[in-house]
């Protein structure tokens, strides 16, 4: 049985509860044996009382102990660890291995995917990417991985960091697209939800072909006319801004028919 220790209670940390005790209930050799937090508010839904800890110095006994914090506490968190020589890994997509305490034996658990509070989730299709400073502990690292998803992989710091601002783009920029789009709804009185089938077909299509395969659009088209007409209707000039550098983006990388 690998007992495994949660440490920090944000929106990954409760995704990783919850696929942790579902694995166990399965009869999965994995155990959830504490998770961590300095504000319990909500975590007593998630696991028994017995197994919250508020106290890092009275950190039960594990085999791994996954920080589940935010980038700028990983090191100082890290470093407050009561032990030495343990297996502590991160779950950061853009934090070096190396910025783990030296104390304790380090390693990654990355899954690449959004997380949102009370936003249900299937683990088991989500990506964890793995690294380690020794293949013992990959090992171990990988059958905890393997417990909760159907596809870990192995990938180095410089191969997470450059996947992890690939992420962004598809993830965060995308969304600050959507938000931009449901500003421009609101300004025109129509609603967010007729675009929706759009957003749908157009993840769906990239599921299928390559994104420049997939690509359509006036930019596309080299459509100066109505490329011009939608930067007459902006009004915001940071959406023009962006608008234009988006287009300009297109037309630099596809075929002007």
């Amino acid at each position: 049985m690998i007992k495994v220790s949660i440490i920090g209670f944000g929106n990954l940390a409760q995704h990783l509860i919850t696929a942790f005790e579902k694995a166990e209930s399965q009869g999965c050799e994995i155990k959830l044996v504490e998770v961590y937090a300095r504000k319990t508010e909500g975590l007593s839904a998630l696991v028994p009382f017995e197994k919250i800890c508020t106290d890092l110095d009275q950190l039960a006994a594990a085999d791994l102990y996954i920080l589940a914090v935010s980038d700028s506490a990983i090191a100082e968190v890290s470093s407050l660890l009561p032990f030495k020589n343990r297996l502590v890994v991160h779950t950061s997509g853009g934090v070096p291995l190396d910025d783990l305490d030296h104390n304790n034996r380090k390693g990654v658990f990355y899954p690449v995917q959004s997380f949102t509070k009370n936003k249900e989730i299937d683990f088991s299709g989500i990506p964890i990417g793995l690294e380690s400073q020794n293949s013992t502990d990959f090992q171990l690292i990988k059958k905890v991985a393997s417990a909760i998803s159907n596809a870990v992989f192995v990938i180095n710091s410089d191969q997470r960091k450059a996947l992890h601002l690939a992420a962004v783009f598809v993830n965060n920029f995308s969304n600050h697209l959507y938000s931009i789009a449901d500003a421009i709804c609101e300004e025109h009185h129509l609603p967010f939800e007729i675009l929706k089938p759009l957003i749908r077909e157009t993840t769906d299509k990239i599921m299928l072909i390559s994104p420049d395969e997939a690509q359509t659009g006036p930019a596309k088209r080299g459509d100066t006319e109505t490329i011009q007409a939608h930067l007459e209707l902006i009004t915001n000039e940071n959406q023009r801004k962006i608008y234009q550098l988006l287009t300009q983006s297109i037309l630099n990388n596809g075929t002007i028919l």
